[in-house]
C-alpha cells in the first residue's frame, strides 16, 4: 500500500511524517512578533537646522523612519522602539511609553526606546508640532504591530563591518582626536531575524553594529564637496543599510537598527581630523552593512542553522533607575535588561565608549547572548571609561558623569542580567520566600514606572 500524501498548512504529511515546503519551515513556538514602521521625516523649512553637528539643511535625501517591534510570550509583553534620530531623549521615552500602553496594553516598564544617534537629523522637542507628530506615529506603529501579532521563532547571525574606527590615540600622555585603527574597535554585526516560517523572508529584522552614525558631518571644514557639511537630512548609514535589506527582501520585511558602544567609533573618513562624506561613502557604508546583515540572514535559515533554533522564548526584564556619580553631583540613568530567549539586551542611556561592551560581554560569558546597546530609555551624554579619563580627551571633558560611574553602571547591570538570565537560585527558586520577594520586586518594577510617567 502507498504511503500517504497529503498537504497540512506549510507542509507534507509523509506517512505521519511532517515535511515542510521548499521554502518554507514550520515554526513551533510560544513567541509571538508583529513589527511596523513609520516616517518620521520632519517637514523641511527655511532655516532648518540639524542636531549633533549643527548645520543648515535644504532638502532630504532620504527618509527617517522609526520601527516597533511588539514581543508576546503568552505571559508577557514588550516592545523595542527604534528611531532614526540622535538620542532617545528623556521626554521622548516617557511620551512613546505612556502611549504604547494606553493603545497596546503593554507596560511602559517593558518597552525599550532606541535612536540610532543619527547626526543628520532634527532636534526633539517634546511641546513643538513634530515632536508630538512623533510620538503620534510610534503609537501608530505600535498599534499596528499589536495588531498584526504572528508566532516566530528566533534566527541569530554574525558579520564583520569594514567602515568604523576608533578616533582617540594617546600621544604624549593626552588622547587627541585621530583615527586610530590600532585602537578599540568592535567591528561585529549582530542580526536577529524573527520568521513566521511561511517563507524565507523574514517578518522582521534587528540588526547591531558599533558606529557613529556621522558620516555627513563637517568634519575639516573647507573640504569639498561639503565644506559646510552634507546640505539634506538623512537617517546616515543605518537608514541606507535599512533600505539596502528591505530592498534585498523586496519590501516584504521590516529592518530595524540598534546602536551599540559607539561612545568612541566613527567612519573612516580620513582628514583633519576627518572629512564629510560623499555619496560613494555613504553607498559604501550603508552597502557593507546591508550586505553583512543580509549574509548573516541567509545562513541563518540553513537546515543545520534551523536545527538549532529555540522553540521556547520566555521573556523577562527588569530595569532601574540609578543614581550614578557626575562631576557636579548624581546623575540618574535607567539601565535595562531585556532577555528574550537565549537573547540578553543590557541597555545604557547614552553614548558608552566601545570598551563596555567588552567588559560586559565577557561578565555574561556563556549564560546568554548578549547584545548591548546604547542610546537607549534617556539621554545622560558620554559614558567615558574610567581609565579615558587619565589621559582626557572628548569623550571623558565632555561626560557629565565621574570616573567612579563605571563601576556602578557595570555592576548594577550584571545585576539586571542575574534577573532575566535565570540561572542565578534566588532568580528560580520555589521558596515561598522568594517567589514572594521576586513578586512584589515585579510590582514595583511595573508600577513604578507608572508613578514616574504621572509625576512628568
Amino acid at each position: 500500500m502507498k504511503a500517504a500524501i497529503f498537504w497540512i498548512g506549510l507542509g507534507l504529511v509523509v506517512s505521519g511524517r511532517v515535511v515542510a515546503q521548499d521554502g518554507t519551515f514550520p515554526v513551533q513556538s510560544n513567541l509571538k512578533a508583529g513589527v511596523a514602521k513609520v516616517d518620521i521625516t520632519p517637514e523641511i523649512g527655511k532655516g532648518f537646522e540639524t542636531t549633533g553637528h549643527r548645520r543648515m539643511v535644504t532638502g532630504v535625501r532620504d527618509p527617517l523612519r522609526a520601527g516597533v517591534l511588539v514581543l508576546d510570550d503568552g505571559e508577557t509583553k514588550a516592545a523595542i522602539v527604534t528611531t532614526d534620530l540622535i538620542n532617545a531623549y528623556d521626554d521622548m521615552v516617557r511620551l512613546v511609553r505612556q502611549r504604547i500602553e494606553k493603545d497596546t496594553g503593554i507596560p511602559a516598564a517593558n518597552i525599550m526606546v532606541t535612536a540610532s544617534h543619527n547626526h543628520s537629523g532634527p532636534a526633539y522637542d517634546a511641546l513643538s508640532r513634530y515632536g508630538r507628530e512623533v510620538v503620534e506615529k510610534i503609537g501608530q506603529a505600535a498599534k499596528t504591530a499589536a495588531g498584526e501579532m504572528r508566532t516566530v521563532s528566533i534566527g541569530y547571525g554574525e558579520d564583520k563591518i569594514g567602515f568604523g574606527i576608533n578616533r582617540r590615540k594617546v600621544i604624549d600622555g593626552r588622547a587627541v582626536v585621530r583615527l586610530n585603527p590600532d585602537g578599540p574597535n568592535d567591528p561585529r554585526v549582530k542580526v536577529l531575524r524573527f520568521d513566521d516560517g511561511k517563507s524565507l523572508t523574514p517578518l522582521a529584522v534587528m540588526m547591531h553594529c558599533v558606529c557613529h552614525p556621522c558620516f555627513f558631518t563637517w568634519g575639516d571644514k573647507g573640504t569639498p564637496p561639503y565644506p559646510n557639511g552634507y546640505p539634506k537630512l538623512t537617517a546616515d548609514f543605518p537608514g541606507e543599510a535599512q533600505t539596502f535589506v528591505e530592498t534585498v527582501y523586496g519590501g516584504k520585511t521590516s529592518t530595524l537598527f540598534l546602536q551599540g558602544c559607539g561612545g568612541d567609533i566613527r567612519p573612516n573618513l580620513p582628514g583633519y581630523p576627518y572629512r564629510c562624506a560623499d555619496e560613494a561613502d555613504i553607498q559604501w557604508a550603508g552597502r557593507d552593512l546591508g550586505s553583512a546583515v543580509t549574509r548573516a540572514l541567509a545562513h541563518s535559515v540553513t537546515r543545520e542553522k534551523l536545527a538549532g533554533r529555540e522553540t521556547f522564548y520566555p521573556i523577562r526584564i527588569a530595569n532601574e533607575v540609578v543614581d550614578l556619580p557626575g562631576k557636579d553631583g548624581e546623575v540618574k540613568a535607567e539601565l535595562m535588561a531585556m532577555k528574550v530567549g537565549p537573547f540578553l539586551f543590557l541597555t545604557m542611556p547614552g553614548e558608552p565608549m566601545v570598551e563596555y561592551g567588552f567588559k560586559l560581554e565577557e561578565a555574561i560569558a556563556d549564560r546568554a547572548i548578549p547584545i548591548i546597546v546604547g542610546y537607549a530609555n534617556g539621554r545622560v551624554g558620554y559614558i567615558a571609561t574610567a581609565d579615558s579619563y587619565e589621559v582626557g580627551g572628548y569623550e571623558p571633558e565632555m561626560s557629565p558623569l565621574a570616573p567612579e560611574a563605571e563601576a556602578v553602571i557595570l555592576d548594577k547591570l550584571g545585576q539586571l542580567a542575574d534577573k532575566v538570565v535565570g540561572d542565578v537560585f534566588r532568580s528560580f527558586s520555589k521558596h515561598e520566600k522568594d517567589v514572594k520577594a521576586r513578586e512584589a520586586e515585579e510590582k514595583a518594577r511595573l508600577k513604578s514606572e507608572k508613578s514616574e510617567s504621572k509625576q512628568k
